[in-house]
């Protein structure tokens, strides 16, 4: 049972599975930073934020911060390492050990039981998700963030996995998932026998399985989702990037995860 303090986020407890991660074969968009697809089973039950972080409640933890934003616009301007600390904040005050997601946990809860490009099918549309540009170039979208929720959620009830903010989960960057963990855990490790530092109460991974490893970026963390300035092919639920972990962008933020025992 998910026991919701009045300050934190409303959660979403997902249904436990598995699920295979990745680009799809038939997605002309595909890139390498998407592959090899492979399957992830979930060791653990966990818990996702409905929606994005809103300006609102991180202002509760940062009363300063961004004053003239609506407050149910998702945050942005935040680092990965203020959202660590936010979720460390959280973590006091609830008494529970709230978190980033690790990419797969935010990949399987987008996806939503699918394997199609975005969250309904193949297309999507300014209906569908907070995005500018259609593929032509023409500029479709409101151009800015709008309210965490507008859009109609996935089939797990998330709002905004796609569009409006790009969001930062917990895993340090790998430029594509050759020796990804298949646990559902974040990718902590840099190398194979090179782990990466321990934070945000994540459990540090030493990949193995693959006689040629993916280096990972330690300083650079993933991010997920697309934005509100993006083009419709960033939106697709296989697409990922990264940022170093101490950038702060107008268009990124983040939601939060909670393991639950």
């Amino acid at each position: 049972m998910i026991c919701e303090p009045q300050l934190a986020p409303a959660l979403v407890e997902l249904p436990p599975g598995n699920f295979i991660m990745g680009g799809t074969d038939h997605d002309k968009f595909v890139t390498d930073t998407e592959r090899p697809t492979h399957r992830v089973t979930f060791a653990h039950r966990f818990a996702l934020g409905r929606f994005p972080v809103t300006v609102g409640e991180y202002r509760a933890f940062a009363p300063r911060h961004a004053p003239d934003d609506d407050p149910d616009w998702p945050v942005v301007n935040v680092s990965w390492d203020d959202a660590q600390a936010f979720c460390a904040w959280l973590a006091s005050i609830a008494g529970q050990p709230f978190r980033l997601p690790s990419e797969a946990e935010w990949e399987y809860a987008c996806r939503a039981g699918t394997r199609v490009s975005f969250v309904d099918g193949d297309q999507i549309t300014p209906a569908d998700a907070n995005f500018l540009y259609s593929e032509e170039g023409r500029r479709i979208g409101p151009g800015q963030r709008t309210p965490a929720g507008r859009y109609a959620p996935n089939a797990f009830g998330l709002y905004d996995l796609l569009g409006n903010v790009c969001e930062w989960v917990e895993d340090v960057w790998h430029p594509n998932y050759a020796g990804a963990p298949t646990n559902g855990s974040a990718w902590l490790a840099v190398r194979g026998g090179e782990p990466g530092r321990t934070t945000g109460g994540s459990t540090e991974l030493t990949t193995g399985g693959s006689t040629e490893l993916t280096t990972g970026k330690l300083d650079y963390r993933t991010i997920r989702g697309g934005a509100w300035d993006y083009l419709p092919r960033l939106l697709r639920s296989a697409w990922r990037d990264s940022l170093p972990r101490t950038h702060h962008r107008d268009n990124t933020g983040f939601r939060v995860a909670l393991t639950i025992c």
